[in-house]
């Protein structure tokens, strides 16, 4: 097949990556056609200049609480019954609309820490083609903390593949970790290529003709694992981001015990009932696992500590500091030292400094200048 140059659209070079056999030959043609794929999806995603497709409804929900957690699906798969039976059963908050395009079913409080659910209409009704609202509803998704796909549990396969392949076209990535690779440009001095183990489908070539496609000629390029090319495109492209998923089965009151028992024993994934309001508790609990949420509880001075309302921190953010920054920025100018009870210091109390790292359950008394 004679290889094709393309300056053309999506579809033309979906429908070419489609046609193009995978083997070493051609793994330098597609990685080239897949540069050029990602390219053109980010210019959709965020146009040049200003007459793109408008701003949208003003569409943009206010983070609140600790995490943000978003769910997906298709239309009837049980999203919104699953949604306001979660925020009514554990829910503070009154569920109020949020535009017509989304619903924000209120916070809910799980183990000390406020939960923001966020529906998603947006991203399955073709927010692909890069219209307005569809941009914003994506530019919500990347900020959640965690994606819970909902699915129909007597068709689920086929809406998992749909879904996942509109959210990676968006560049989240679900349930990764971020490549391996070093990637770092210069001035001068060509592309200097390394490969610590071994590669079965990058090449200097290759990695030079896809680096060529975003019109870098300097830069150093180190491969620590087994990469493939979107691999390094992601790692280029830059604008990636990571997060965990969890698939939500509904409707499991439709099937037998023994198709129950199969479906446990799928990774990531939880069978629920949202109309009888069935392994609930299960969902929660795998949420509060894959948000990875660190509560830290106040001592005010001479007094027990308050275990009602802890502070919650992401867990990548656990230093005494971060802790001083999320209660206000000002505290940490004031901060002498702290006293910290609990997993994270040998003796309790401990005298510790604003880089000590604390870990879940632990009990911090803050002492002033």
């Amino acid at each position: 097949m004679p290889f094709l140059v393309f300056n053309g659209n999506l579809t033309v070079l979906s429908e070419a990556m489609a046609r193009t056999q995978k083997n070493k030959a051609t793994a330098h043609h597609l990685g080239l056609l897949k540069a050029r794929l990602a390219k053109l999806r980010r210019e959709l995603i965020t146009p040049k200049g200003g007459s793109g497709g408008g701003t949208g409804e003003g569409f943009d929900v206010a983070k609140t609480g600790d995490a943000r957690v978003g769910f997906v699906g298709f239309p009837s798969v049980g999203k919104s019954t699953l949604l306001s039976n979660l925020a009514g059963v554990y829910s503070e908050v009154a569920a109020y609309e949020f535009t017509t395009l989304t619903t924000v079913p209120g916070v809910i409080r799980y183990k000390g820490a406020k939960i923001q659910l966020l529906d998603l209409p947006g991203i399955i009704e073709g927010a692909k083609d890069g219209k307005g609202r569809g941009r914003q509803v994506i530019a919500v998704a990347r900020t959640c903390n965690l994606i819970l796909i909902v699915l129909d549990v007597l068709k689920p396969l086929l809406h998992k593949k749909l879904i996942e392949h509109e959210l990676e076209g968006f560049g989240i990535r679900l349930n990764k970790q971020p490549p391996n690779i070093g990637f770092k440009k210069k001035d001068k001095g060509g592309i200097n290529f390394t490969a610590t183990c071994a590669q079965s489908e990058l090449d200097a070539e290759t990695v030079k003709s896809i680096l060529a496609e975003y019109k870098i000629h300097n830069a150093d390029i180190t491969l620590r694992s087994d990469s493939t090319a979107d691999d390094l495109i992601d790692v280029v492209e830059g604008n990636r981001v990571y997060i965990p998923c969890i698939y939500v089965l509904n409707k499991i009151d439709q099937i037998s015990i023994e198709e129950l028992d199969i479906i446990y024993k799928v990774p990531h994934t939880v069978p629920i009932s949202a109309h009888h309001r069935w392994n609930f508790d299960d969902l929660l609990e795998r949420m509060w696992d894959y948000l990875r949420l660190v509560r830290i509880y106040t001592k005010p001075k001479g007094q027990l500590p308050d275990y009602t309302s802890p502070v919650v921190l992401p867990n990548d953010r656990t230093s005494v500091e971060d802790f001083c920054m999320k209660i206000h920025k000002n505290l940490i100018k004031e901060f002498k030292y702290a006293l910290v009870w609990g997993s994270s210091v040998k003796h309790n109390p401990q005298k510790v400094g604003k880089d000590h790292v604390m870990e879940d359950e632990d009990v911090i008394q803050l002492v002033k200048k």
